[in-house]
């Protein structure tokens, strides 16, 4: 009996060619169908997608510049704060806009005055007018009545001659009068003390001091973060000056560069998808198209940059110009706020 036993070997296992084949043309076919399913796919949505790498984030600078001459004395906010809108950011010195204003309303009150003093003296010569009228017409009489007497010889022709001389003297005080009392008309003639234009000259006044007085404060024209802040405490600043300016983050937008033939079927408000390199692809913004430049700032192009605004709020990053990667449906792209 023979003890050496020959354990079999498992035989290999092996497809069946007709298995092989089936498998063969199922992954094939897979392929097939992905393929034609892409071609639809781009055949009917992804030919009209446009993307650009050529994208920024840009926004309003809005400066801050004082409007009279003064010396600073507070500051009222630093870089990367945020700042409400009339929130006092730079306050100049005031005494001397002080003394501007109170020596304006002070001119103010004496222009009243004068001009009710006007008014008065207008009056006044009135009745002096009527005064001397009646002291001619008096003279006038005494004359009828000498001229009579001298005709039946009861005075003396010298008499008579006096009585001459009182209506001319009369008659040229009450031409006198009524000339004052013209010339004062002159200066009040359809007016009153409010609408006088003295009173409105020296109201000006006023107003411009005040006007001065209130530029010494500079407010926040809008809400956003504080940059470059320039000014210094005890500077000397002169109008125009930028002092800071400030940047609304709640006010920006993309703009995204093209090339031409990708601006084809691009039209306002289209959609917009923005993805940040800040952020990562995982973040994603949604706009729509709002606007085509007409060229790039420094020369024409037929690459223009694009306009959008964005249907939900984005969120943004201070002191840093973030490059956007734009996916466009329809078409263009992008100014976002």
């Amino acid at each position: 009996m023979n003890n050496d036993t020959q354990s079999p070997e498992a035989p290999a296992t092996k497809l069946p060619g007709s298995a092989r084949k089936r498998w063969l043309l199922l992954v094939a076919g897979s392929f097939a169908l992905i393929a034609v399913a892409y071609g639809v796919y781009w055949t009917l949505a992804l030919r009209y997608v446009q993307s650009t790498d050529d994208a920024y984030v840009s926004g309003n600078v809005v400066q801050i510049t004082p409007q009279i001459s003064g010396t600073v004395i507070a500051i009222g906010a630093d870089d990367t704060q945020f700042v409400k809108a009339g929130q006092t950011l730079v306050q100049l010195d005031q005494a001397d806009a002080k003394i501007g204003l109170d020596q304006a309303d002070a001119q103010l009150a004496k222009s009243v005055r004068e001009v009710r003093n006007l008014f008065a003296t207008t009056a006044q010569l009135q009745a002096t007018v009527s005064m001397r009228q009646s002291d001619l017409v008096k003279a006038n009489d005494d004359l009828a009545r000498r001229d009579r007497l001298a005709s039946s010889g009861a005075i003396s022709a010298e008499e008579q001659h006096h009585a001459r001389d009182a209506v001319a003297s009369a008659q040229s005080a009450l031409l006198a009068a009524q000339q004052q009392l013209e010339a004062s008309r002159v200066r009040v003639d359809r007016t009153r003390v409010d609408n006088h234009p003295d009173v409105l000259n020296a109201a000006a006044h006023v107003r411009d001091a005040y006007l001065t007085y209130a530029r010494t404060a500079l407010p926040a024209p809008v809400s956003g973060f504080v940059a470059k802040r320039a000014v210094q405490l005890g500077q000397r600043v002169s109008p125009g000056s930028p002092l800071m300016a400030i940047v609304p983050l709640d006010q920006v937008w993309v703009d995204a560069n093209f090339k031409e033939p990708q601006l084809t079927d691009m039209r306002g408000g289209q959609p917009v998808t923005l993805k940040a390199d800040i952020y990562g692809r995982s973040v994603k913004y949604h706009g729509k198209v709002v606007g085509f430049g007409a060229g790039e700032p420094d020369r024409l192009s037929p690459c223009f940059p694009l306009r959008t605004r964005p249907a939900t709020g984005s969120r943004s990053c201070s002191g840093c110009r973030c490059a956007l990667r734009s996916i466009l449906r329809s078409s263009p792209p992008i100014r976002c706020r």
